[in-house]
């Protein structure tokens, strides 16, 4: 019976095709971030900038400009506001970024709540709107063409762009004509990437990079630069969890047994399937799973199937399915000097998901 359960649940049996139209239906926050707000984002009373970074955004949604004689700035993770000494008494509660700003770009390490702000934002604002990654947006681009994806995204309000890449000059030309395309009729833009925490030496932040890489465009853009420590590593080891054969055997009996919808798939033959796949049906890989079993998995040396591997496991992390694995833990699975090479910050982004999955 364990073994007929598990033909009927593999994710390398699946070969979903996905629209133009409905990867721009799907440009919305993840599942985890489906009730985000500026509320429910508690700051760590230990980073200030955190808190700095939550006002800012909020007086930015709202449209609440600075007002006149009152500058914002933001530098090394605090703001500071000069005011004239008649204004202090009367200081709005509402923080606020320069009227002339149509973009915020959210610069921090893994894990600080710089998606959650995203998310809250997109929720605080009205109308037309859209959220999605970087990838998504270069994918909707590469479905409809550039024409047609800039029709869709046109009108909108806000357009929140999360885990913005600069490994790739061709993408990232794409998106930045794309932003100065919108910024031209109104639309808002707000954008994050992940930088490694304390790396101190490499860059510690993104946005030099960032506003290189915009080039015109980087005068409409401010910079919230957030403090702190990866929340999704707090209170787990540093090596991912992994399972014998015979517990991951016990694992499916018993979420099957819970009437719990479970993938069981090898390793290899997985990564295999996730290049017949296009990288935008990848959601719809794992759609209405509530655990994925993977077996012997082992270190990647092949570039291309460790950066698809990291979009499967970003849509995974998204729909926050748990994992259990077999073999080599999977936030040490990116060998061959993959973590000293252009794609670090993916991989380490990769990392520090696949633990907290593999925890849950």
């Amino acid at each position: 019976m364990f073994a007929m359960n598990l033909k009927k649940l593999k994710i390398v049996s699946r070969t979903p095709r996905v629209s133009g139209q409905q990867i721009a239906n799907n440009l919305v926050p993840p599942p985890q971030f489906n009730s985000a707000s500026f509320a429910s984002y508690i700051p760590d009373t230990e980073y200030p900038s955190q808190e700095q970074a939550r006002d800012l955004l909020r007086g930015f949604v709202s449209g609440a400009a600075a007002p006149a004689g009152q500058e914002t700035s933001i530098f090394f993770g605090f703001l500071r506001k000069k005011k004239q000494p008649a204004q202090a008494a009367t200081e709005s509660a509402v923080a606020t970024l320069p009227a002339d700003k149509q973009g915020v770009y959210l610069d921090g390490g893994f894990g600080v709540g710089k998606t959650h702000l995203l998310a809250a934002a997109w929720h605080a604002q009205p109308g037309k709107k859209y959220f999605g990654t970087f990838i998504q947006y270069t994918v909707l681009v590469g479905a409809l063409g550039y024409n047609g994806a800039s029709d869709i995204l046109r009108g909108a309000k806000l357009i929140c762009i999360d885990e913005f890449e600069l490994d790739d000059p061709g993408d990232t030309m794409l998106m930045t004509r794309l932003i100065k395309d919108l910024t031209a009729t109104g639309s808002k833009f707000i954008a994050t990437s992940n930088t490694p925490p304390n790396a101190l030496g490499e860059g510690r932040f993104a946005a030099a990079d960032f506003m290189r890489e915009i080039q015109a465009m980087s005068d409409k853009f401010t910079t919230i630069r957030i403090e702190g420590k990866d929340y999704r590593q707090r209170d787990i080891e540093g090596v991912a969890s992994v399972c014998t054969a015979a517990e991951l055997a016990e694992v499916v009996v018993t979420a099957q047994t819970r009437g719990e919808s479970v993938s069981y798939d090898d390793f290899q033959e997985l990564l295999a399937h996730l290049a017949r796949v296009h990288q935008a049906s990848y959601a719809e890989l794992i759609a209405g799973l509530d655990l994925i079993v993977l077996s012997d998995c082992a270190e990647l040396t092949d570039q291309s199937a460790a950066l698809r591997f990291v979009a499967f496991i970003d849509r995974v992390y998204d729909a926050q399915i748990p994992v259990r694995a077999s073999g080599v833990p999977l936030n040490m699975i990116f060998g061959g000097g993959m973590l000293d090479g252009g794609y670090r910050k993916k991989y380490l982004r990769c990392m520090s998901r696949v633990n907290a999955l593999c925890s849950a």
